[in-house]
């Protein structure tokens, strides 16, 4: 069973990823908009680098969850979830 500070530290860690593809994401629009789209898509390739590896966290934690490992879900964990779904979003 992992402890609360370990599971605040994956979400922590989920926010970090999620935060960094967000940042990158809308620089990369910024860049689209003047015309620079071959930096907007290195952008874009750098955020999804980030999303899968926040998203990969999320299901270790979920495959963990599954198989009886119960855990107490703190704020910062939904905090993560929450940042890392709408940065899917806006990446969609």
């Amino acid at each position: 069973m992992k402890s609360k500070e370990e599971i605040n530290m994956l979400g922590f860690t989920i926010v970090a990823y999620a935060g960094d593809a967000r940042s990158d994401l809308m620089d990369a629009l910024a860049f689209a908009r003047d015309g620079y789209f071959e930096q907007a898509r290195e952008l874009v390739e750098s955020a999804n680098d980030s999303i899968v590896s926040a998203h990969r966290e999320q299901t270790n934690l979920l495959a963990e969850e599954a198989s009886g490992d119960n855990f107490e879900v703190s704020f910062i964990m939904i905090h993560g979830q929450d940042t890392l779904m709408t940065t899917m979003l806006l990446y969609d």
